[in-house]
Parts: structure tokens; sequence; C-alpha cells
């Protein structure tokens, strides 16, 4: 089955609750599996535009033999992706027959919706929920090249860069077009208008660009490894966040990666060395197997534990139909058990300083339960570090300190949805060095000089906010 089938097989499966959208990428046995994550995503986020467009043309009566789901890949394929170059084979001549209706079934939506644009569509109502208006992000890999540079490269290219957003989460609602903006606090990420396809851009290609969430780029910032640390990723794959403390360590150091899928594993591989991360040893095992005790990992201060979860804050979950992401409470229970045995494995290296536990789950019981029972097993020697305490989404409280923790959603941050509790060891004042290099001049520690008072104040006047230092 070549990508065009297996992509509407995908997208049948995620329709029909099947599983989610990267568990069904990744268990069809397609070679690329960025390719057809790429291309099911994004035909997810044009359904409704396409279901219109393939309805007024009446394909589906005139190709009584073309299944819908199949329908609405090679249409979205035709009219809003790579146009079928260099492969396509009966499909494309399929399809060719009913290009000029379909391209005129398009214009017509786009005029009788106001808009120009195909990105325009999505904000103009094609899609309902506060997920659809996520911009899209994509985080500069500083082991290649730097933001300027990135920055210069897409306005040669006709893109209109809007400078660093302010605080407020305005700033990014409106953009449109070829608009572009730099990250109010992450300094490498640069935001791009929802729908914004970038897989096929150079720099993507060559490992310069990371298409990664907001919130996903937190846990990496937030553990914030120093060159030459030694770092234990407990449940690597794909990648990204490896790759995000490669960059923050200058490849300066050891990253020890773990991962049971070996599919998962080697696309990882793929990805690492596209990035130019040279600091990471990969190993196909799991993490409960590995040895605190084992003197390789002697000098492992820091841990980034994003363990498997139920995946209900993310973007594709939210994008289908209403509870096609709610898991079972069997499901729930099970994941939360195997959450929390890593957790309590990952508090016990001996050198550990830092821990950063994140999720890309909504629901408490992979999050504050989990949080809550570690920190109760670590019978006081961790504490949940009081980290960017600007950021509008916190956890539940269910315990005292869950304050501490941070959450985010598409609705108070326009991220996807997404859960983060940092540790420390309690005898270790980590907080005074890590937390204030996170934590923008003047939220807190002792007051500043008069100087620095002139500056913060005329910063403010400005409407900007100055971003964290890494």
């Amino acid at each position: 089955m070549g990508l065009y089938g297996t992509a509407a097989a995908v997208l049948a499966g995620v329709e029909n609750r099947q599983g989610s959208l990267k568990g069904l990428v990744y268990s069809s046995n397609f070679q690329n599996v960025k390719q057809l994550y790429a291309l099911v995503c994004e035909t997810q986020r044009y359904s409704s535009v396409l279901d219109a467009v393939i309805a007024s043309a009446g394909l589906l009566r005139a190709e009584k033999k073309l299944r819908p789901h199949l329908a609405k890949v090679l249409v979205y394929e035709l009219l809003l992706g790579k146009g079928f170059r260099g492969g396509g084979g009966r499909w494309k001549a399929m399809l060719s027959r009913h290009q000029a209706r379909l391209k005129a079934e398009l214009a017509r939506l786009k005029v009788h919706r106001g808009v120009s644009q195909n990105e325009d569509l999505l904000q103009e109502g094609s899609r309902s929920g506060p997920a659809s208006q996520v911009p899209r992000y994509a985080r500069v890999n500083t082991l290649k090249t730097c933001p300027e540079d990135a920055i210069d490269y897409f306005k040669r290219q006709g893109f209109s860069y809007q400078g660093q957003a302010s605080s407020s989460l305005e700033d990014l609602r409106p953009l449109k077009g070829q608009q572009f903006l730099l990250d109010p606090l992450l300094p490498e990420l640069l935001v791009f208008p929802t729908g914004t396809h970038l897989h096929e851009h150079p720099l993507y290609r060559a490992g310069h660009l990371i298409l990664q969430d907001k919130a996903s780029c937190l846990p990496a910032m937030l553990l914030a490894p120093p060159p030459g640390s030694h770092v234990i990723d407990a449940c690597a794959a794909p990648g990204n966040k490896t790759s995000h403390m490669a960059a923050l360590m200058k490849n300066q150091g050891k990253i020890f990666a773990f991962d049971l899928d070996a599919k998962r594993l080697a696309a990882m591989a793929t990805l690492l060395a596209r990035a130019g991360v040279s600091c990471c040893e990969l190993a196909e095992k799991d993490f409960l197997a590995v040895l605190p005790s084992d003197q390789r990992y002697s000098q492992v201060q820091y841990i980034l534990l994003d363990p498997s979860c139920s995946g209900s804050g993310m973007l594709s979950r939210q994008l289908e139909e209403h509870g096609a992401g709610t898991p079972s409470k069997a499901r729930l229970s099970a994941l939360a058990g195997f959450q929390q045995r890593a957790l309590c494995h990952a508090l016990s290296f001996p050198s550990l300083k830092r821990l950063v536990y994140s999720t890309c789950s909504l629901c408490q019981e992979e999050n504050e339960d989990v949080v809550c029972e570690a920190l109760q097993q670590s019978s006081g020697a961790f504490r949940l570090a009081p980290v960017l305490p600007f950021w509008p989404h916190r956890g539940l409280h269910t315990f005292p300190g869950a304050e501490h923790c941070l959450r985010a959603s598409p609705e108070t941050t326009l991220t996807g949805g997404f859960f983060i509790a940092v540790f420390e060891r309690a005898e270790v004042q980590s907080s005074a060095p890590q937390t204030e290099t996170l934590v923008p001049e003047g939220t807190s520690g002792p007051a500043p000089r008069r100087k620095k008072r002139r500056r913060k104040a005329a910063a403010a006047a400005d409407g900007t906010c100055t971003p964290p230092h890494m």
C-alpha cells in the first residue's frame, strides 16, 4: 500500500477510534513515518474544507469506486499539498480529470467566506474549537544556525517579520498569510500562522528548523542542563526534546537516551543526525531496567521523563471528533501506574539534582496524582521548583504545592495540551541559579537598583517582555 492508501487507512482508523493518530502511523509499517504523519495531520486540519469541496464537485458520485477517506487525502494533496510532484500514479491520473472542477469549487468557497488564503479558511470557521487557532511553532536549531539567520532567510523568501511578540497572546492570534513572530519566552522559537506548512521547507529538511509545539519546548528549557552535563532522556523518541537539550548543552556532555520502540528509535536517530546532535547515546532499552547504581550514570544530574501517556492534550486528538481522544479508566490506570514507577525510578539516581516530568495529557490521574505520589515516596528528598511564575495556567489544586506545576492548553496558552513538573533535590538550592535564569528580571529576588527599575519601567511602557536568558 502506497503513501495515499496508507494515509487513508490511518485517517479512517482515527475517525473510527481504532487508536491514536501517532500510534496508527507508527504501526502502519510505512517507511517514511514523518511524511505519512504530516500528510494525515494536514488532511485532518483541512477536513471540513475538503468535505465541502468534494461534495460541491460531486467527486464521489463521478468516481464510485473512490472511498471517502482516500478522496479526502488525494484532494488535499492536489489542492493544498505537494500536488503529486514526482508521484501519484493512477490517483494522479484520476484526479486530473476533476482538477478544474475541484479548483473552481475551492475558489468559490474562498469567495463565499471572504478570504484569499487557504489558511484563512481554517480561521473563518471551517473547524471549531480553540485547538484550530494554535499557531505553527518552529524551533531554530542552534546547533546549526541562529534565530537571526533563520529570520533573514524567511524574510528573503517573502515572509513578513513582525518582531518579537509581547507577553500577551493577542500578538499571536491575528497572524495570517506569511507573517511570523519571535516568541516572547523562548528566544529560538518562531511563530507562524495556523496551518503554515513547513515540512518541505529547506530549513526543516536541512535540520536547521525543528517543528515543535511551544509547550513541548518547555521541558528541555526548564531542565536547563548546562554544557558538559550528563543527562538521561528516559523515554526519548521521537527526539525533539532530545535535540533541544543537545542544543542547550552545545553538544558538550552526554545524553543517555532510552526507548523500547525500535521503529521510533530508528526515526529518532535520523532526526538527531539531521539536527547535528553528536552528544547523544541511543539505547533500545526499558528505562526501568537501567540501574541507578551503574557507574556509567554516576554523573547524571539531570533527567527528562516524558513517558507514554494518553495523549489527550495532543492537537491531533483535539481536532478529531469530540471525545475521540478520551481514554478509558482502565487505560488511565495502567498508564498512571507505569508513569508512577518510572518517576520514582528516575528520582532514585544518586547524583540527580533536577528532573522534569512532562506529559501531553490533560488527565489529573497522569499528572498531579503521579507527582503527588512521587513526592510522598521521596520522603522529602525532592520538592517542586517554583518555575515561570508568570505562566498563566498552573497545576490543579489537588495537593499543597501543585501550583508550582505548569499546564498548557489551546485556550490558555495557544499551545497543545501539556503538563510539566520540575523536581529538584531539597538539599540543593538549585532554584538560585537555575530557576532565576528562567524568571524575568523583577519577578522574584532582591529589589533591583534604581537603574534597573528605570529600564524595567521603560520596557513596560513599550509593551514588550524581555525573554529569559538561557
